[in-house]
């Protein structure tokens, strides 16, 4: 029974949510000018012009959002690994990134899934800014 126990406490942990707190925080998006237009307008304003946001708990578009649900810094490099869910109407998939700080507000994400520029979807990859004085909706 206490073995039971504990296997079932070790795979809890496996699949439960860790908090992404590791993730430097803040709104970021691809490009300084964006960032600008959001402080302009409103940062709901750039998202529903098809834009992606980044922030410490996933990647956030129109119609499309990627759920990070494990994160895991590396030891030697300002990296993380980042499992993820994401989402478009009727469509579900796994992804694997990297987040990496190329240097202050600067994150550079790395998808496995492939760019299929034909279908419409967002691209998990790319150069992320730090939208400072932004905060996610």
């Amino acid at each position: 029974m206490l073995v039971r126990a504990a296997v079932a406490s070790a795979m809890l942990m496996m699949v439960a949510p860790v908090a992404a707190a590791d993730l430097p925080k803040g709104v970021y998006l691809r490009s300084q000018d964006l960032c600008a237009q959001a402080r302009k307008e409103s940062l709901q304003a750039v998202i529903e012009a098809g834009n992606a946001m980044l922030s410490a708990r996933g990647i956030d578009a129109i119609e499309y959002n990627c759920e990070f649900v494990q994160v895991t810094r590396a030891s030697r490099i300002p990296t993380w690994l980042v499992d993820a869910v994401c989402e478009e109407p009727d469509y579900i998939w796994p992804d694997v990134l990297t987040v990496t700080e190329r240097m202050a507000g600067q994150l550079d994400v790395v998808s496995v899934k492939l760019d299929e520029p034909e279908s419409g979807a967002i691209d998990n990859g790319g150069t992320f800014f730090l939208c400072e004085g932004l905060t996610a909706p």
